[in-house]
C-alpha cells in the first residue's frame, strides 16, 4: 500500500474512532499516535495524517455544512459513521488543502469507501464529492485558501 494512502487510513480510522467513541477533540492526537503505531509503525512523514486529522477537525464545522447542501436527504448523523468520516476527510481535501488535486482527493475518498465501507459506500461517496467538484468547476472556484 502506498505511503499516502495507508496514512489516508490511518486519517479517517482516527476520525471515525473519535466520532464513534465521540471522544473530546483534544484526545485524538492519543488516537491517531496509537494507529500510526498499531498499523504504521515504520511509516515516515506521519505528519500527513496528523495534517489530515487536525484540519479536517478544525474545519468539521464548515464541511458539515458543505455535507448537508451536498446531500439534503442524508442528515449527517444518518450517515453510515463509516462513510460520514470518509466524506469529511475527502471534503477538507477537496475544498481545503491547498496541494492535493481535486481528482486525487475524490479517488482516494472512493477507495477507502470501496475498502472499508459497505456494497454501495463507494457510489455514495462519488456521488457526493462529484457533486461539490462539479459546483466547484462550474462557479471555476479554486480549493479554499483556509488550510489551517
Amino acid at each position: 500500500m502506498a505511503q499516502r494512502h495507508l496514512l489516508r487510513t490511518i486519517a479517517m480510522q482516527t476520525l471515525f474512532e473519535q466520532d464513534f467513541h465521540k471522544h473530546k477533540k483534544e484526545k485524538v492526537f492519543n488516537i491517531l499516535e496509537k494507529n500510526i503505531k498499531e498499523f504504521a509503525p515504520d511509516a515516515k512523514k506521519t505528519a500527513f495524517a496528523k495534517k489530515l486529522v487536525l484540519r479536517t477537525l478544525k474545519n468539521q464545522k464548515n464541511i458539515d455544512l458543505i455535507l448537508k447542501k451536498n446531500a439534503p436527504q442524508w442528515p449527517i448523523d444518518q450517515i453510515n459513521i463509516l462513510d460520514r468520516n470518509i466524506l469529511r476527510l475527502g471534503i477538507y481535501e477537496l475544498k481545503f488543502a491547498k496541494n492535493i488535486p481535486p481528482k486525487v482527493a475524490i479517488n482516494e475518498a472512493i477507495e477507502l469507501a470501496k475498502q472499508f465501507g459497505g456494497p454501495s459506500s463507494g457510489r455514495f461517496v462519488n456521488g457526493v464529492l462529484g457533486s461539490i467538484y462539479n459546483k466547484m468547476k462550474k462557479q471555476k472556484l479554486p480549493q479554499e485558501n483556509q488550510d489551517s
